[in-house]
């Protein structure tokens, strides 16, 4: 029998002032060696339930706590969480709030040496918890001196350096590239089977969850929904939708398909059992490219945007950017896409004037950056940064989308009815007298997008708008984006999340090593795999699947993208295959 590891007894838990329990009378068992994954939407409880297992619920944040948790045998009520980090390593998803040190190494020694690991230990792990995580040649960098994916990615080296029996990771992948999450989950596995290290993680990410985990829990308000294998939870796609959740594409393609009376057998959650069920369904099935699919519109309007052999060199001899140029132009949707450290962050700030060239240009309007000032690039370009609330100050939702016309000096008459336009624009004109910071996070993102509207610019950058969103957050933000595209503005999106853009994006530029890769419509760059994975990023299982089936078929289908496209391929008959 295995031993048991963690134990849960009818555990709730109510922060400090607040009105309603987190947790609700929980009672969970994860066995020692097991790799067990926490899904739920946003405010589920999953962070707190990882936090109860490393006794910073409740013996940090205080609050009202009941039932016991007990890891290792030790009751974590009755140990300090000090005591208890010998056990159990933790890394969640804001790195900043885990990192100290002046270098990269002493960040991943520091605990090591709290715990008094011996100095040649230390030495030996520090390369081999880099190389799990691809930071190699890192190691005198200043942990400030790292890209957000970067940071992330030391965090959770830091953690894996400790080896110990329990790591629990709350969304440690949620600022990595998709090849660099996947890498991450394949490390922590390799851990969990070769150490017999204990695994529990939450996360958003479907297929890497699906792929990795023994047991998944589902939370749903607090409350455990269900428990139980992958295949088990994942394949239940009505239950996750119903919960704000994102099933494995795979997952999708092949519930669609059963949606339209094809006998598929069970779901499949994996690609691997994917790619054996298309062969299966493939060959009692007529497959014929559906008729009406998406496609991207092609621009011929005036660049808002135009760049020139752009270089960029870091003061510190980094060359980000080696002669790039391209043209966005008025009305597009355009997504730019590449692994962490690909130059993207750095490209954007070009745009708004935040770095100037090393060497060519940068013209907004047919004029240089350079000869801009920043409220004249504020009335061309708005920003929506990854965290809204980083661009939120003001006392009420009408003094933020005021300020910077009031700031700018524009006449009262017009900063009220720019004012109302921009409230009305994004829904938000019965909040007016309301605090930002009292709506709910994605009308906080309204909030920003309100303000930028008043300003009535021609484009519209969503930097990393979903990364730590669940599906319903991520998809809410982006068919905010749908909305100002169809008012005419051009929009620009940064993110990784390859898998939510078919519905939105018409151009992709991909980014790697600070150069251009591809400029080309969404199905085309979609379906480059190769040149995708050389910058560390994968398509949506859709698209692979898409490849199979044009394999199997020996058929020329259209590129296509989406589950809801691949399964309006398959056509059936109860007597046999379709005339």
């Amino acid at each position: 029998m295995s031993e048991i590891i963690v134990a849960l007894e009818k555990v709730s838990y109510k922060y400090p002032r607040s009105l309603d329990f987190v947790l609700k009378n929980i009672d969970l068992t994860i066995q020692k060696g097991e790799f067990f994954g926490v899904i739920g939407p946003t405010g589920a409880g999953k962070t707190t339930l990882c936090l109860t297992m490393n006794a910073v619920v409740p013996q940090f944040y205080g609050g009202r706590f009941f039932g016991h948790v007990f890891v290792a045998g030790l009751d974590t009520l009755d140990y300090p969480i000090s005591l208890l980090a010998n056990r159990v390593g933790a890394v969640f998803d804001d790195p900043e709030t885990q990192l100290i040190a002046t270098s990269v190494e002493n960040e991943i020694a520091f605990a090591l040496e709290n715990l008094l690991v011996p100095r040649e230990e230390i030495l030996k792990r520090i390369p081999h918890a880099l190389a799990a995580v691809r930071l190699e040649g890192t190691e005198k960098k200043h942990p400030a001196e790292l890209s957000g994916g970067q940071k992330q990615r030391l965090a959770i080296a830091a953690a894996l350096a400790v080896q110990p029996d329990l790591l629990v990771l709350d969304e440690p992948t949620s600022q990595l590239d998709p090849v660099g999450s996947q890498e991450v989950f394949a490390t922590v596995r390799e851990l969990n089977k070769e150490l017999g290290m204990t695994i529990i993680m939450s996360s958003h990410a479907a297929e890497e969850m699906a792929e990795y985990c023994d047991r998944v829990a589902l939370l749903s308000n607090g409350e455990l929904a269900a428990v139980g294998k992958p295949e088990e939870i994942y394949s239940q796609i009505e239950r996750l939708l119903a919960n704000d959740l994102r099933p494995p594409q795979v997952a999708s393609t092949f519930y669609l398909i059963q949606q339209t009376g094809i006998p598929t057998g069970a779901i499949p959650v994996r690609m691997e059992e994917g790619s054996r069920y298309l062969k299966e369904v493939e060959e009692v099935c007529t497959i014929y490219p559906p008729k009406d699919i998406r496609q991207a519109r092609v621009h011929t309007s005036e660049p808002v945007l135009s760049i020139k052999d752009l270089k960029h060199v870091y003061p510190d001899g980094t060359e980000a950017l080696h002669g790039v140029s391209m043209d966005i132009r008025e009305g597009e949707y355009v997504l730019i896409i590449g692994q962490n450290g690909a130059g993207k962050s750095t490209l954007v700030k070009h745009f708004l004037n935040l770095l100037k060239p090393t060497s060519g240009s940068v013209k907004v309007g047919g004029v240089e950056t350079a000869n801009l000032t920043v409220s004249q690039l504020a009335r061309r370009i708005g920003y929506v940064a990854q965290n809204p609330d980083n661009q939120i100050f003001n006392a009420t939702v009408g003094e933020e989308v005021a300020f910077a016309l009031k700031a700018l000096k524009y006449p009262p008459e017009e900063v009220e009815s720019r004012t109302l336009e921009g409230l009305a624009a994004m829904g938000l004109s019965n909040v007016r007298e309301i605090h930002p910071l009292a709506l709910p996070k994605g009308d906080r993102a309204r909030v920003v997008i309100a303000a930028i509207l008043a300003m009535k610019p021609e484009m519209i950058i969503f930097d990393e708008p979903t990364t730590g969103q669940d599906y319903r957050g991520a998809k809410y933000i982006l068919e905010i984006s749908r909305q100002l595209h169809e008012m005419g503005k051009t929009i620009v999106v940064i993110t990784h999340h390859l898998y939510l853009m078919p519905d939105y994006a018409e151009r992709v530029l991909v980014m790697g090593k600070g150069t251009l890769l591809m400029d080309a419509p969404i199905r085309e760059a979609y379906h480059a795999v190769e040149l995708l994975q050389s910058t560390y990023l994968m398509p949506p299982q859709a698209v692979l699947l898409a490849q199979e089936l044009g394999n199997l078929t020996n058929q020329s289908l259209p590129k296509l993208l989406t589950p809801e496209e691949l399964a309006s391929c398959f056509h059936y008959s109860h007597n046999g295959r379709t005339p």
